[in-house]
């Protein structure tokens, strides 16, 4: 599921790609009315190729919404196993078969860029700075033990998208992330960090906003200090480790807050 706005440049590209893959993946576009012509390219697509499908949506809401209409329309139509990831080839689509890998045995699998193996190229040294401290403070103010909940690069099991609740997600920029994991972790579902490589785009124009950041930043410590007055614990958690390509070695494990 690839939510997209204004990203006529890399979508056609993307959906070659996906759909060249062993096991020709089914992929849904989400797109909210782009002015550039994105959902007119993806639906030439699904018009030659039936493992294609587009949603139009009437306008520019939130990656969230999009989010939650790519995963609604998923799961009515009986799909198992669902996966978010961006158009703008960020997320080597190359790499998507590790993420499926994964999710045998796993309930969420979040393709991170901060587990060893993983990588994050051609960012400047404060974009990259602020995901690594954002990521350092949604562990810190809720618990959550993974290295890298932003990461819009996952793949979920439908009875987690089930049991979260989709339809009733509050947040509407990269929060939306966060609320996914944070749910299914403290509902007890596994969920397990596999290494990326994520590349800065090369077209278009990042989403990232200063309204974005700021959701995130208020949302966070609202969930955290929920948390705590509720007295709920994560139950069957298992934190990642999973093995280094480049070395064969585990990396690391996130740390526990329990």
């Amino acid at each position: 599921m690839v939510p997209t706005y204004e990203e006529r440049g890399t979508i056609a590209e993307l959906l070659d790609a996906l759909r060249g893959l062993p096991g020709r993946p089914d992929v849904l576009v989400v797109d909210d009315a782009s002015p550039d012509g994105t959902g007119a390219v993806a639906d030439d697509h699904a018009a030659r190729d039936a493992g294609v499908h587009v949603l139009h949506r009437a306008d520019k809401s939130g990656l969230g919404p999009a989010y939650r209409a790519g995963l609604r329309w998923g799961l009515d139509r009986g799909y198992e196993i669902l996966v978010e990831m961006d158009a703008d080839l960020s997320h080597d689509p190359a790499q998507l078969p590790r993420l499926l890998d994964a999710v045998a045995d796993a309930d969420l699998v979040i393709g991170s860029r901060y587990v060893g193996g993983g990588d994050v190229r051609q960012w400047t040294a404060g974009r990259l700075a602020l995901s690594t401290w954002g990521n350092r403070y949604v562990r810190g103010l809720t618990g959550l033990p993974v290295r890298d909940a932003t990461s819009g690069f996952r793949a979920f099991r439908a009875p987690v998208l089930r049991s979260i609740a989709i339809d009733g997600l509050t947040s509407d920029g990269y929060a939306f992330q966060v609320e996914t994991a944070l749910r299914a972790w403290r509902a007890g579902f596994t969920l397990v960090e596999v290494p990326i490589t994520f590349v800065e785009r090369r077209e278009g124009a990042s989403k990232l906003s200063r309204r974005v950041v700021a959701e995130a930043a208020w949302r966070v410590p609202t969930w955290g200090v929920g948390s705590a007055l509720s007295g709920r614990r994560p139950r069957g958690v298992h934190p990642s480790s999973v093995a280094n390509p480049r070395t064969g070695g585990a990396s690391p494990p996130p740390p526990r807050t329990r």
